[in-house]
Formats: C-alpha cells, sequence, structure tokens
C-alpha cells in the first residue's frame, strides 16, 4: 500500500510521519510554506521520546503524483477544502482507490460518494498540533492516536483491514468498524465545543453552552433518526491508548479550531460541525439557535483575523442573546 496523504496537518502530518516511519511508502500533498519546509528540511516529527525530521515525499498537486493500484487516499484537509479537492484528484486520475475520510464532521463521506466509489470514514481520536511550518506534534502515549475505519456508509472491507494494518504497524490504534459514521457522529458532538474553545481560549469558563449546544444537536439527531456511539471519556479504548502527556518546550494550544485561527488561516470549519446540526433542526423542524449563531461568530473571527480567546463569556453570551 502507498499512502497519499492529502493535507499534512496536525492529523495527516502525523499519520505521514507515523507511517513512514514504520516502512509504509507514504506521498504527502501539502501547501504553502508547510510543504516549502517539508521538501527542504523533512517533517519535523514531536512526540513523547521522539524529536525527528522525516525525509517525507512531499507535492503540491495530485497531478503531480502517477495515480497506482495499489494507493489509499487520505483525507485530512478541513472540509471547506474538501470539495476542491476531490476534483484535483480525479483530474489527476485517482479513480478505483479507497479514500479514507480523516477529518471532522460527516459531509466528507458524502462529498467524496459523488466522485469515488470507495469512500471510508475514519473517526480520529489524535491529539495533534500543526501550528509552525514543517512540524507536527504529538501529546500522547503510548499510541499517537485511535482510530476507527469502516466503509460508507456501513460495512468493512479488504481496504479498510489493509489500511487498520498499516496504522497498528506505525503505533497508531486502529480498528474497523462496521458502524464508522456512527462513531463520526459521536465524534461531531465533542466537536461541537471545538468554537467555544478557539472564541473564548483554552481552559476558559463556558457556563452551561457546552451542555445547552449538546442538547440542541441530540435533539436534532434524533429527530433525524440518525444514531451515534460516543467516542469520548467513557471510551474505554482513550485510557489504554491515549494518556495525555507533555512534551518539553511544547505548549498543546488546542484543537483543530483554535489551531486555525491561530495560523491565520482566514476559514475554519464550523459550518461542517455546528453547522451541520443547524442543517439538520432547518430539515427536521428543531430549533437550534446557539449552533447555528456559532456558525456565524466563529466566521466573523476567522474573515477578521481574529486571534484564539478574543471574547469573553458575557461577550459570547450576549451576541448569542443567552
Amino acid at each position: 500500500m502507498r499512502a497519499v496523504i492529502y493535507g499534512a496537518g496536525a492529523i495527516g502530518g502525523t499519520v505521514a510521519a507515523a507511517l513512514h516511519r514504520s516502512g509504509t511508502d507514504v506521498v504527502a500533498i501539502a501547501r504553502g510554506a508547510h510543504l516549502d519546509v517539508i521538501r527542504d528540511q523533512g517533517l519535523r516529527f514531536v512526540a513523547p521520546g521522539i524529536d525527528e525530521r522525516l525525509p517525507v515525499p512531499a507535492v503540491a498537486d495530485p497531478a503531480e503524483i502517477e495515480p497506482g493500484e495499489d494507493d489509499a487516499v487520505l483525507l485530512a484537509m478541513k472540509t471547506q477544502d474538501t470539495a476542491a479537492a476531490l476534483q484535483r484528484l480525479s483530474a489527476a486520475g485517482f479513480r478505483d482507490q479507497p479514500v479514507f475520510c480523516l477529518q471532522n464532521g460527516v459531509e466528507n463521506e458524502r462529498l467524496a460518494a459523488r466522485r469515488f466509489a470507495h469512500v471510508h470514514g475514519v473517526t480520529v481520536m489524535m491529539p495533534a498540533s500543526f501550528l509552525q511550518p514543517g512540524e507536527v506534534d504529538v501529546f500522547t502515549v503510548p499510541a499517537f492516536g485511535i482510530l476507527d475505519i469502516g466503509r460508507f456508509p456501513y460495512g468493512v472491507d479488504d481496504a479498510d483491514t489493509a489500511f487498520a494494518a498499516a496504522c497498528n504497524a506505525a503505533n497508531i490504534a486502529a480498528f474497523t468498524n462496521e458502524r464508522v459514521m456512527a462513531t463520526k457522529y459521536g465524534k461531531l458532538l465533542i466537536n461541537l465545543n471545538n468554537v467555544l474553545e478557539a472564541t473564548l481560549g483554552p481552559d476558559q469558563p463556558r457556563g452551561d453552552l457546552p451542555a445547552r449546544i449538546r442538547a440542541e444537536a441530540e435533539a436534532a439527531l434524533d429527530a433525524a433518526g440518525i444514531a451515534w456511539d460516543s467516542v469520548g471519556a467513557d471510551d474505554p479504548r482513550r485510557s489504554i491508548y491515549l494518556k495525555l502527556t507533555d512534551l518539553p518546550g511544547i505548549a498543546r494550544r488546542g484543537g483543530s479550531t483554535l489551531q486555525s485561527l491561530a495560523r491565520g488561516t482566514g476559514s475554519v470549519e464550523t459550518a461542517y460541525l455546528n453547522g451541520e446540526i443547524a442543517m439538520l433542526g432547518a430539515i427536521h423542524g428543531v430549533p437550534t439557535p446557539l449552533n447555528s449563531a456559532l456558525v456565524a461568530i466563529a466566521e466573523d473571527l476567522a474573515r477578521t483575523g481574529a486571534t484564539p480567546g478574543t471574547m469573553t463569556l458575557d461577550a459570547l453570551l450576549a451576541r448569542l442573546g443567552s
């Protein structure tokens, strides 16, 4: 198997580094200064007891890769960039290769299924950071992360088994799961708080907002008849494989939305997290005012280049009319 990893940020970069270290053939698709550093100096991979620069092959576009029958495409960009990435993959000649969506939310699989026949969901539990070009940092022991892997919308096939085996050999605890989308909806419920971390800052008071946001979400999922499986703190695998630890001299800043604001990317994925709940609410007649408003707030912050922690809880509550 060759892993074609499209998007080499916190998740894609960690998976690229882990697979490369274990001997899997890897090529990463990256952009900007991140691509330049990887090409010139290698990908710096920092984890407990590890600080290495890895010569991970990297290109700027799928057109620079000759598609192979044994390729597995791993999508690891934010959802707002997925449609364009899929178009470029198709234009580059990728057709029958399995496409794995290592992404938050549940929209990526739907987008991929419009162009590719073999689409797989991957639920990612991987506390990693990408805050400077050419470097990804992982903060857990003994594994770099936990993945649930399965076909979209349901089932498990040989591609899932092969990818899971490669990940397990690379110190990523991977599990095949016929109900992978149920775990992705469970992860979605956790990710609804990403916007609170980004707007208020890490470890700041959030009042009762997390409970109210989740209540809206669960009501919308129930109305839509969507089942979800928990992958939160009550998942017993976390205590086995995913113990948070410190990296000397490197602070963990927070989750994916906070990292997007910190890097000044100009966009966030909130429309595909809280926005997913807003959409389900609109379709099924369930009020979701908090999740709807948080989409607009997050996008305003990204558009204006605001830094994480810009808002106080009182200011956020006022903006929410709450």
